[in-house]
Parts: structure tokens; sequence; C-alpha cells
């Protein structure tokens, strides 16, 4: 398949989690969806053509893992494996409700194709690159990609994992770094900047930094990380760029960190995901 033909795949990949990620939340009424939808054209990249995955065995060993450090993203994560085939998608309307498979942060335990249990903001990094320091440790060639936010890069832990990663040359480890801009407090310049930024400071904790401008879209965050793969001797932060709440009409403008819409209004955003999956597709 030519690079062209893949990257339009993505896209329709990329709509489609959009509407699923919508409907799942919308199951529920209110939920995270300005950090679910910011990141879902990287999840679509990771796994419609980079990552290794077997969805009839999830615990697969040669299978590369995704963690979502920011865990209330789970969203699109259960958006995007169900469209994969890890579980019917149907089975994501239940949401956060008694008995779910499917809690508002990523739970390991609970949920098919989710490697890592995480929600408390920070932690995840580091269990990430402790999952990369044990694939290397075993000799297998297992990539481990990890989602951070702006917002949770206020945490310390964060930049211990980072410390870590760079002294162990872990060059099997990929964090997207999420730029949305905002956070649950609001703008992230105004509650904790970053200095020189976020890019700045892998940089100085001896990351491969790739920046992409635009981190809602797929190509520009394809060939990031397959420049990514490219690299021997250190860990890769690849800042993305993005708009929270991208996608969703209710949550774009504002960026809000958590929303409870109308019923109207999730009806409307849905709908308008719909008309943009079907005009992707018709490109």
């Amino acid at each position: 398949m030519q690079k062209a033909e893949k990257m339009q795949a993505l896209r329709v990949f990329a709509e489609e989690i959009r509407v699923e990620t919508l409907k799942t939340i919308g199951a529920l009424g209110f939920g995270h969806v300005g950090g679910s939808m910011s990141i879902v054209d990287a999840m679509a990249v990771l796994y419609g053509e980079v990552m290794k995955i077997d969805p009839k065995n999830p615990r697969w060993e040669g299978r590369d893992w995704c963690v979502l450090s920011k865990g209330h993203a789970g969203p699109c994560a259960y958006a995007t494996l169900g469209l994969k085939g890890f579980y019917d998608l149907e089975l994501t309307r239940t949401l956060n409700k008694p008995g779910t498979n499917f809690p508002s942060h990523t739970d390991r335990t609970k949920t098919p194709g989710v490697d890592l249990t995480t929600g408390s903001l920070g932690q995840g990094m580091s269990t990430a690159t402790g999952a990369a320091l044990g694939h290397k440790i075993d000799k297998r060639d297992n990539r481990v990609y990890v989602f951070i936010g702006d917002g949770e890069a206020d945490e310390g832990q964060v930049w211990e994992a980072a410390q870590f990663a760079a002294h162990h040359k872990l060059d099997n480890l990929v964090c997207f770094a999420d730029v949305n801009k905002m956070q649950l407090d609001g703008p992230t310049d105004a509650v904790m900047g970053h200095g020189k930024g976020i890019g700045a400071k892998f940089d100085a904790f001896g990351w491969n930094v790739i920046d992409v401008a635009d981190g809602n879209d797929v190509e520009q965050i394809y060939d990031a990380v397959m420049a990514a793969q490219e690299v021997k001797g250190q860990p890769t932060a690849i800042i993305l760029n993005t708009k929270k709440g991208y996608g969703a009409t209710f949550a774009e403008p504002s960026g809000a960190h958590s929303s409870q819409p109308s019923a109207e209004q999730w009806e409307e955003a849905i709908a308008a995901a719909e008309a943009r999956l079907a005009a992707v597709k018709a490109q």
C-alpha cells in the first residue's frame, strides 16, 4: 500500500474513533471528552498502522504496549480497541456504570487490550518506563508508547521517569505529550507554566524530541513515529500540539476538561462527527 493510501485509511479510522468515543461517553451523558478527543489521531496511527497487536490474544507477549498515563482518556482507548475487534463496541456503552468492564479510567484487569491500569496522574509514565525496561531485560523487541497530558506534566513523577528512561537508554519507549494547553482548572500556562516548553524539558533530560506542529494530523504523527523508530540509545518524546475536545462540537470551542452537555448537544455532536466521517470516506 502506498503512503497516500495508508494516510487516507488512517484519516477514516480516526474519524471512526471520534464517532465511537462520543457515543461511548454520550451513553453515560458526561465525562472526559476534552482529553479523549485530543489524542484520537495519535491512537489511530498507533492501532491503525504502527503497533503489533492481536485482538484475539490481547496478552500476546510479542505485542507492542500502549499506556494512557492520562487514564481519563480511557473512552478513546475503548473506542479504538473496540473498532480493532478486541470486543463488541456496544459493550463500551456501559462506561462507568455498575458492573462495567469500561471504567472512566483504564484498568488492565477489566478491559481487553488495556496494557496497564492508570488514572493517578504521573504513575502511568513510570509504569510504562518499567515495562520498556522489562522488555529490554528480556531481550524482546516490543515497543512501549505512553501518553501524558500537559497538565499531567506538572507531576514530578513524570520527570523522575524521564530521567530514568534516558539513563537506561530506553529507545523502545516513545512518550506522546498531548499539549492541548488546557487542564482541569484552566489554561496550563496559567495553572503551572512549563517554561521553555515540555519538549525543552525532555531534551534536558536526554531524550530525543520530535515536535508535531499539528497533533491532530495523522500524517505528521505517523512521520514522527517512523522517525522515532530509527533512534538508537535514547527514548523519544513526540510533542503533539493538539486541540482539546477536537471534533466535539460542544467541547472544542472551550477546551473543557470534562463535559456534561444536554441530550440535544450530544445528538448534534455525534451527527456532526458522523457527517465528518462520511466526508472523509468520500475523499
